[in-house]
């Protein structure tokens, strides 16, 4: 069974830096799209980032140039390094491959 577990959330400064993990377990992580999507309180859950099996990377307009996306096929693991936190980045962020979703970590971003 599929499974995606997100790491490295918490809280931090604005302007700080943070780098989530996602490790993924089955076979997934080499044949399909692995996607970061976040969600802020009273807020639809919207699309952040996303890297294809071939390295393919694109971004939302919101986080450009800020969120770097990449993925470490040895350890079957995919990484969001968040740079110049913004306090309108504070959310639950999620991993989301080949119809599954990981259960989130939360980011909040505050002085």
């Amino acid at each position: 069974q599929v499974q995606l577990v997100e790491s490295g959330g918490g809280l931090v400064q604005p302007g700080g830096s943070l780098r989530l993990s996602c490790a993924a377990s089955g076979s997934i992580f080499n044949i399909h799209p692995m996607g970061w999507y976040r969600q802020a309180p009273g807020k639809e859950r919207e699309w952040v980032a996303i890297i294809t099996s071939v390295g393919s990377i694109n971004y939302a307009d919101s986080v450009k140039g800020r969120f770097t996306i990449s993925r470490d096929s040895a350890k079957n693991t995919v990484y969001l390094q968040m740079n110049s936190l913004k306090p309108e980045d504070t959310a639950v962020y999620y991993c989301y491959s080949a119809n599954v979703w990981g259960r989130g970590t939360q980011v909040t971003v505050s002085s």
